[in-house]
């Protein structure tokens, strides 16, 4: 009888260990120290298994009778026990307390709409940035772009004339495409930073974010459009639009396009490379923003970064916890189990006095 009483109980706290596994798993302890318990009913439980008893009538009677019961009868009259050992085993872990949590939250962000001002002149293919300015600025303006996915971005583009790419949307989608179709020479010829800049502010204006930004790279000197760039600059201010402006190109020459051939190919000489910084800092300084020289595409790379830094989008998340008590449905197992094994125990498998 030793082995299968040992058999028995083993059953008994593969059922306690199950009920305990789904727990841990699902719930939360108030009291987890309780489920210590679980080492005093081990104790107790490996004591009964071992210990000599006289058992049921059932078994008395058999050896009485020099008869041997069947299997399943010496499988069955270990019942009382293995139900009395899983019963307390769930007094124990409803001691502990178990607990379900569901969690609300909810989260309202402080967004910042941000719209990318280009130049698209020709003289962005010059070669100082690998491969060319222009695909440099492309790719450093896709990868801020993915990585602010909770800002509205927009995209303006110009060259003597300015015009919106893609309007202020949250889709990133459109945006990233957008970047992606740029090209130089399907406007006017020329650098109107002005008007560029004003087109910006313009998506800008009805606006209701309460951080509006505006990033302005040009590689060269306004000399086109209607509208000077520190008049733009003054529209900026009054909206209460930041603008960050970056000079792009190397200091010295660069080999730049000077003659474009009926195939729409370029001839390329040196050109000293010339940038009104003056003009890019007064349009920072006037809107509160910050004026940058990336001479590289890595330098564009950590000017990017600094501008990601300083302009965070902020996040107010409210949180509410709800705490549902679980230790009755062990109570009530552990309940039910202790009935049965009393009336088995009073019953069929009743014990000798």
């Amino acid at each position: 009888m030793g082995l299968r009483t040992l058999a028995a109980q083993g059953i008994a706290w593969l059922g306690i260990a199950a009920a305990m596994r789904a727990s841990y798993v699902h719930f939360e302890w108030m009291h987890p120290e309780r489920n210590w318990g679980l080492l005093l009913l081990g104790g107790w439980s490996l004591y009964s298994a071992l210990r000599p008893s006289r058992g049921p009538v059932m078994q008395r009677n058999a050896r009485h009778l020099n008869v041997k019961p069947p299997a399943w009868q010496q499988w069955a009259i270990l019942a009382p026990g293995t139900l009395r050992t899983a019963a307390l085993g769930l007094l124990v872990l409803a001691s502990a307390q178990p607990q379900s949590n569901s969690s609300i939250e909810n989260m309202t962000r402080e967004g910042i709409d941000i719209v990318l001002a280009m130049d698209v002149s020709v003289s962005m293919l010059s070669k100082d940035l690998k491969p060319n300015r222009l695909e440099a600025s492309k790719s450093v303006a896709y990868e801020f772009v993915s990585g602010r996915p909770h800002d509205r971005v927009g995209l303006v583009v110009y060259e003597g004339e300015s015009y919106t790419q893609v309007p202020l949307t949250t889709d990133h989608r459109i945006v990233l495409d957008g970047i992606q179709h740029i090209n130089s020479g399907r406007v006017e010829g020329g650098t109107a930073i002005g008007m560029g800049l004003a087109t910006a502010v313009n998506r800008l204006r009805k606006s209701d974010a309460k951080s509006r930004v505006i990033i302005l790279f040009t590689d060269g000197e306004n000399n086109a459009g209607q509208v000077n760039p520190r008049d733009a600059a003054q529209l900026a201010k009054i909206q209460g639009v930041r603008v960050y402006t970056i000079g792009l190109g190397t200091i010295g020459k660069a080999k730049s396009p000077v003659r474009m051939y009926a195939d729409g190919s370029f001839e390329y000489d040196w050109v000293d490379v010339r940038i009104d910084e003056a003009v890019l800092r007064d349009i920072a300084d006037a809107t509160g923003g910050k004026y940058f020289r990336a001479t590289s595409k890595a330098k564009l790379r950590e000017i990017y970064e600094e501008i990601d830094a300083l302009e965070k989008t902020r996040f107010n998340v409210f949180r509410y916890n709800k705490r549902t008590e679980e230790f009755a449905a062990f109570a009530w197992l552990a309940l039910l189990l202790l009935s049965i094994e009393a009336l088995f125990a009073h019953t069929l498998f009743r014990t000798l006095p």
